[in-house]
């Protein structure tokens, strides 16, 4: 048992939990099987259906209406014969979830019975109601009504006896209220402008596509002490806890052998995964105790996406299976590592190049730096909008915590490709560069020769690393969706790239060499974004310093870091690219606001309701039970100063006790004062930066008198799980 002062689980439940049967097949024999995938798509749908629907997946084109009646026709029958009842638009709201209205396949028939039906205008489109998810005010709750419309680029699938199909979700107005619309739209902007710049290099690229690969890192907690704790049910994290005698200081959990029960859970959450066409590849023990990583292979962007949050779906359903809750906060257990949710990023063409790998060839080199120049520019002009992309009530307290990025965005190429940039920055077209090392590595003035593939260390301080043949974004939080974040990277390089092709279009036109034009702009680029590269440690406060010295954008409060969308050079970025229009990132704004808001509002509440509900009464109960202990030891000992000697500790804890009691019960008042301000403050940016500057402290100070309180009160009358209790699995 982890604990025994609390019922965790019943050994029954416990060995059922543990008997898990694993299909007989080969995890390649039952990959995708609730997944409508293309060999099923060309089995069920007629041959000008499937052409036609495949085209549209591969290369956007049009669906008419007429072929979406084929493709429900063929869906609805592999749904039926896979006993699916029901089907559903699946969709992902600006609530950081999924959302699901599961409708049968049936209609009248005519003669009062019914008939099974699925019709190519309920695949394409529906009409949620838009008013009862966040809109940022584009939609008033009397202006109900919003479209969900089918994306095909992400096949549908199947949950339990449903056909999931994923789509956006836009207002009657037409403006976006979901994650995936403007995704699909940064996509969309970052192939065009890749595409134009890779054809300088090879006039047979047709397409460039963006891919992802998630880490996803998350929390198990035994489902009774789960149960037990208020904050983490209503909130996700422990909102009071004194750290454990033993945590993460001795590195012994990071890769370590997996419990037998989280074992037996993975295994089952990896067939349920697979099944889904989720290609999941990887799992292990992270460093925080009870923390552990899932990662799959990469795949294009909008399905990464996609396969993301169905896991977020997934994971909770196969852990109660276990007796477990997952937990998916950024920051559950205070002093230990938090989760975050690295996004591994990368470009890659239709003819098979990946952008960021470094070829074998002085032009595919070329390449090569042209892209990862044109991404650090792109970080450097927009590096406190991709702080924003991933700030969030949850994520603020993981970022520049235990292992966890810092709260300032900058880039790590390690010290092989800073010498390479340094060496072209200052090079001239005259001279010849050569830096040979170990690695092997040669450069030349207006040739960029081979490069190896791992020409990088590793940097954990960093928010955005390049990691060998991908840009790593380890800041994006555990419980995010990774749109939002994708989408500004994709839009910020999108915008990089036409600005850069356009100087290279500039420069030719004067009758300069290609590959003289596009050294030239890079030297300039590369001098530039210089103070976007930093390779040091981005914990220590000298960075902090010399961060503000380079002019990187260094603010700490959530609500003041959202003002980044809205900056003229944001709007200028998405509506030029056609991604957002400054309605929309004004809406989404609000949004974030009013998260930001509800989210640590209740937090102030549950905070308030244990300390006066819990703590206070035990802490006072045990107070008690010590001045009886003294008041007896006064009764027993007539002599005063034999009596004063022998109760003289346990008075100074009387004291000490009375001191957080009080301390409590003064800042529960000011707490509940702080929140009847702020909710009376009109607009939701003003609204939000009064919960950050008054409430949020105030929560800090409560919880440091109840961690005191947690180390003096007798361990059998404390009515939470403690943190030894919580962590260390079995």
């Amino acid at each position: 048992m982890s604990s025994l002062r609390f019922k965790v689980v019943d050994e029954a439940i416990r060995r059922k939990a543990l008997d898990v049967q694993l299909p007989a097949q080969r995890p390649s024999e039952y990959f995708g099987m609730y997944v409508f995938t293309q060999d099923r798509m060309r089995k069920y749908l007629p041959k000008n259906v499937y052409e036609a629907l495949v085209d549209t997946m591969n290369n956007r084109t049009p669906l008419s209406r007429e072929l979406a009646m084929g493709v429900a026709a063929g869906m609805k029958q592999w749904a039926m014969e896979m006993g699916a009842t029901h089907y559903t638009h699946w969709f992902q709201p600006l609530n950081g979830g999924t959302a699901e209205k599961h409708d049968a396949f049936v209609e009248h028939d005519g003669h009062g019975g019914l008939i099974e039906e699925f019709s190519g205008k309920l695949l394409i489109q529906q009409e949620p109601d838009a008013s009862s998810f966040p809109n940022g005010g584009i939609r008033n709750t009397f202006e109900a009504r919003g479209y969900s419309a089918w994306d095909p680029t992400s096949p549908a699938f199947i949950v339990d006896s449903t056909l999931c199909i994923p789509t956006i979700f836009i207002a009657y107005t037409g403006e976006a209220l979901d994650f995936k619309t403007p995704l699909l739209k940064s996509i969309a902007a970052v192939d065009k402008a890749a595409t134009s710049v890779c054809k300088l290099f090879d006039p047979n690229v047709k397409k460039v596509t963006a891919f992802l690969g998630w880490e996803q890192e998350y929390f198990l907690v035994d489902e009774g002490l789960w149960a037990a704790r208020p904050d983490l049910i209503l909130t996700g994290r422990t909102l009071m806890g004194h750290e454990s005698a033993k945590n993460q200081q001795l590195e012994d959990h990071y890769f370590g052998s997996i419990p037998t029960r989280v074992a037996a859970f993975m295994k089952e959450l990896d067939v349920e995964l697979l099944k889904l066409g989720i290609p999941v590849k990887t799992r292990h023990n992270e460093v925080a105790p009870n923390q552990f990583e899932l990662a799959p292979i990469y795949e294009e962007a909008n399905l990464a996406n996609d396969h993301n949050l169905l896991l977020m779906s997934v994971i909770h359903r196969i852990a109660r299976k276990h007796c477990f809750r997952c937990l998916l906060h950024e920051k559950p257990f205070k002093g230990i590592n938090g989760s975050g949710k690295h996004n591994n990023w990368s470009l890659g063409t239709d003819t098979g190049v990946n952008l960021f790998s470094p070829g074998k060839t002085p032009k595919d080199n070329l390449l090569f730096v042209t892209f990862l120049v044109n991404t650090m520019m792109a970080v450097y002009k927009y590096n406190g909008l991709l702080k924003a992309s991933i700030s969030s009530a949850t994520n603020a307290h993981r970022l520049g915590a235990n292992e966890a990025p810092p709260a300032i965005i900058s880039v790590f190429l390690g010290r092989q490709l800073n010498e390479v940039l340094d060496k072209i920055e200052s090079s001239t077209s005259e001279e010849a560069i050569k830096v040979d090392d170990k690695s092997g590595f040669k450069l030349g003035i207006a040739h960029i020769p081979e490069l190896l593939l791992d020409n990088t260390d590793r940097n954990r301080t960093s928010p955005f690393a390049f990691t060998g043949n991908r840009f790593e974004f380890r800041a994006v939080g555990s419980s995010a969706n990774c749109g939002g974040a994708l989408t500004v990277i994709n839009t910020a390089v999108a915008h990089q790239l036409t600005r850069f092709r356009k100087e290279i279009d500039e420069l030719t036109a004067t009758h300069m060499p290609i590959e003289k034009a596009i050294f030239t702009v890079l030297k300039k680029y590369i001098k530039e974004c210089e103070p976007i590269r930093f390779d040091g440690n981005g914990y220590s406060e000298e960075w902090k310093i010399e961060a503000a010295k380079r002019g990187l954008d260094t603010e700490t409060s959530i609500p003041l870091i959202f003002d980044r969308f809205l900056t003229s050079e944001s709007v200028d970025l998405f509506t030029s690219m056609n991604v957002l229009s400054e309605v929309e990132l004004h809406a989404r704004t609000e949004v974030d606001w009013e998260t930001y808001t509800k989210k640590v509002q209740i937090e102030a509440r549950v905070l308030g309701d244990l300390a006066m509900n819990h703590i206070l009464p035990v802490a006072s109960r045990y107070q008690s039970l010590l001045l009886d202990k003294v008041y007896k030891v006064h009764q027993i000992f007539r002599d005063g100063q034999r009596a004063d000697m022998l109760s003289q500790r346990d008075v100074e804890l009387i004291e000490q006790i009375n001191d957080h009691i009080s301390a409590i019960q003064a800042q529960v008042n000011d707490l509940v004062n702080a929140r009847k301000v702020a909710n009376k403050i009109c607009g939701e940016r003003a609204k939000a930066i009064a919960y950050h500057d008054t409430v949020v402290p105030l929560m800090d100070e409560i919880r440091y008198h109840i961690d005191k309180l947690e180390l003096m009160v007798d361990n059998e009358m404390w009515t939470l799980p403690k943190y030894r209790e919580l962590l260390f699995l079995k």
